[in-house]
């Protein structure tokens, strides 16, 4: 008797004990002692009661003897996915955050950005952030790179060694005169874009997609920014950019694009806010623009760390949220100085504890919601949530594994604690040496095994 349910492909593996996720309509779901089966093509099989381990067996055909259980401290949980990281700006994270944005711009980002025309920089870089992400539990990035088409080609290329789920988006610019050999022409630009967007989809990278990068309408002429919604469309790509990130920002680009409304106007001109776009930060949108996101299907990438440290604005969150906007977290790397996608959930948190300290009225997110953003919500966000986000049968198995117990880890438990609070002191205590096992795609990417050259 044949049954219906039987997947078409074998199982690879089956895991035993608690996995935490979001849904659409729950922001936590618990479920405990469960099975969890992934296909050989690293997809969900099947997810069921762990006191089902014999019928689930007999169905799927695995040995019960196969399967790997959890230990008392440990569960699963959704990779977390940065919606927004300049990777090349990695070099110098965690220094150089004394400045507002466009003088730091000049003074640190450019210079940096222009050394990765040489691609053994490139490499090293580019390598020891895929690496740092993927041991913090981001099995998704949105990467920005440089203008350099061979070193961007480069990112994609070490993302897809490593096993990382990434969108790369080589930068665009043709207004930037602040370092003079760090810009390109419109006609200069179009042609490399081009051909980055070729060269990186004939690669056929199972997990890794070009998204065309404007970096910022105030650093684009109108015909790049129109080329570039163009190629986005006919390729049907993402897009990102940024957005309101500090206050000053509308009146730079009313002056530069007088014929537009707002900010967000000069995007939706230009066919640059669709279903598939994600934009920086957002501080200071007003709701009319919020509306026009809403519409359009654009999502918005709350970069909290970098929103402080270079005091650009707080983001309010729950007014995104009340218009239906799209929202997910980014590190913001490297305006925001840690790499760690916790670290972007611990001050999401602390950005709306701070706007309910200057405004008891506001609705203070609560650290389950801010998970959702962190996992489901960032997949929402790049419009991946087909494919990842959550635990759903016919996802993607992207996956971490975490022991709140880890020896010589951050966490001291006290005692015997439900998987709620444990979470919660992962997600407030945690660090990479929490995280023992990163999967994406069914693959187990942590620990390394070294891409070979």
């Amino acid at each position: 008797m044949t049954n219906s349910n039987r997947p078409t492909t074998e199982i690879a593996d089956v895991y035993r004990g608690t996995f935490i996720h979001s849904t659409q309509q729950t922001a936590l779901k618990i479920l405990e002692d469960k099975l969890l089966g992934v296909d050989t093509d690293g997809k969900i099989a099947f997810i069921g009661k762990g006191t089902e381990l014999d019928r689930l067996s007999q169905t799927f055909g695995f040995s019960p003897s196969e399967v790997t259980q959890l230990a008392q401290h440990e569960f699963f949980m959704p990779g977390l996915v940065d919606t927004h990281i300049h990777a090349a700006q990695y070099s110098y994270a965690g220094t150089a955050l004394d400045m507002p944005l466009l003088q730091w711009l000049n003074t640190y980002t450019f210079p940096v950005e222009s050394r990765f025309e040489d691609l053994q920089f490139a490499h090293r870089v580019y390598s020891q952030v895929v690496k740092r992400t993927l041991r913090n539990g981001t099995t998704t990035a949105c990467y920005f790179a440089t203008i350099h088409t061979d070193s961007s080609l480069l990112l994609g290329q070490i993302a897809n060694d490593f096993g990382q789920r990434a969108l790369v988006g080589k930068v665009c610019m043709d207004r930037n005169n602040s370092v003079k050999h760090y810009k390109e022409t419109s006609q200069e630009c179009q042609e490399e874009t081009c051909r980055f967007i070729a060269e990186l989809l004939n690669k056929k990278y199972p997990l890794v997609r070009p998204v065309v990068t404007p970096r910022f309408a105030r650093f684009c002429s109108a015909a790049l920014l129109g080329q570039l919604g163009a190629m986005a469309k006919n390729n049907n790509l993402h897009i990102q950019s940024h957005i309101s990130e500090i206050v000053e920002d509308f009146q730079l680009v009313k002056d530069q694009f007088p014929e537009s409304e707002s900010f967000t106007d000069v995007y939706h001109k230009y066919n640059l806010l669709t279903d598939k776009t994600v934009m920086a930060h957002g501080c200071h949108l007003s709701d009319e623009e919020l509306a026009l996101f809403r519409e359009t299907g654009a999502s918005l990438s709350h970069c909290p760390n970098s929103n402080i440290s270079l005091c650009s604005g707080m983001l309010n969150v729950r007014n995104v949220l009340n218009h239906k906007v799209k929202l997910g977290l980014g590190t913001d790397v490297a305006g925001g100085y840690s790499a760690s996608m916790l670290d972007a959930v611990r001050r999401t948190l602390d950005t709306s504890k701070v706007l309910t300290i200057q405004d008891p009225e506001h609705d203070t997110l609560t650290f389950e919601e801010v998970f959702r953003l962190a996992t489901l919500g960032g997949s929402q966000a790049l419009s991946l949530d087909d494919r990842t986000g959550n635990f759903e049968v016919g996802k993607d198995f992207d996956a971490l594994r975490v022991n709140v117990a880890a020896p010589d880890g951050p966490i001291d438990l006290i005692q015997c604690e439900e998987p709620k609070i444990i979470l919660e002191k992962f997600l407030n205590l945690g660090d990479d040496r929490n995280i023992v096992e990163v999967f994406v795609a069914g693959r187990k990417v942590v620990p390394f095994t070294e891409p070979t050259a």
